[in-house]
């Protein structure tokens, strides 16, 4: 109990300290859907990127070299998720490695029965539940806040990973604050991850990226990254979907989004 007003304490100090100028400059930059926002939203998720960058430790890899650009364009990104919600801040995400593009990784991967396969595999991120580490390539982070309506974002995609791990689990359900809200969630995922299973096995075009077929964990972070970049088309093809996104996430992006300008 004193640790977490201890904590709390904290996060409103490092939240009432002044914005850095450059960072500011940065986001302004590399991140336009922040200059979309409200003021009280704008000013809500500077506070959250200084408890973000102040609890999350940055690596380098692959002979990068960090700079407060990759720190803040990530962390911006990241911190979109947390406006409006009570937030531990992603708790189980201790470190971001960051490499400059596609990085190479070994991994088997099952086949059939008994039958794995080994190989090497480029990847742009992933994250685990119980490493307290996640990757990211820089580059794709960093295209991926340049164009806010694509429905490709890589942090958000790892983020939405981070919030699907706070109830234990990577099932693609996030923890709620009731079991009413469970259940509602519970069903309609459900519906809409077997229809894009039918749509992948078919060769149905969808507007969801079918890799969320794979499993329910990567169904909420492609729905994640189609809620935030693509909000009017979701809401036009999947309102129950968009519905349960929007009181989860406590969001609306449609009303910062620059998808209708672009057609």
């Amino acid at each position: 109990m004193i640790f977490g007003l201890l904590k709390q304490r904290r996060w409103r100090q490092l939240q009432a300290q002044p914005f850095p100028r450059d960072w500011l400059v940065t986001i302004e930059r590399n991140v336009p859907f922040f200059r979309r926002l409200s003021a009280s939203d704008q000013a809500e998720l500077l506070g959250h990127i200084r408890v973000f960058l102040a609890e999350k430790r940055f690596e380098g890899c692959g002979g990068l070299e960090l700079t407060d650009e990759i720190r803040v364009t990530i962390a911006a990104q990241a911190c979109l998720l947390l406006l409006h919600r009570k937030t531990d801040y992603f708790p189980n995400l201790l470190t971001i490695l960051v490499y400059p593009s596609t990085y190479l990784v070994d991994e088997k991967r099952p086949l059939e029965g008994p039958v794995w396969e080994e190989g090497t595999m480029h990847r742009l991120g992933e994250t685990g539940r119980s490493l307290g580490s996640m990757v990211l390539a820089w580059d794709a982070a960093k295209s991926g806040a340049a164009d806010s309506s694509d429905g490709q974002n890589l942090v958000l995609h790892e983020f939405a990973h981070q919030l699907d791990y706070e109830n234990g689990a990577a099932d693609g359900a996030p923890a709620f604050a009731s079991r009413q809200q469970q259940s509602a969630w519970g069903g309609v995922m459900r519906t809409e991850f077997a229809s894009l299973r039918a749509a992948d096995d078919t060769g149905i075009p969808t507007l969801l990226d079918t890799y969320g077929a794979t499993n329910p964990a990567e169904f909420f972070a492609v729905s994640t990254e189609a809620f935030f970049e693509r909000p009017y088309a979701l809401r036009g093809h999947h309102p129950r979907l968009y519905a349960e996104l929007q009181r989860y996430f406590l969001q609306d992006p449609v009303e910062y989004s620059d998808e209708r300008m672009k057609g």
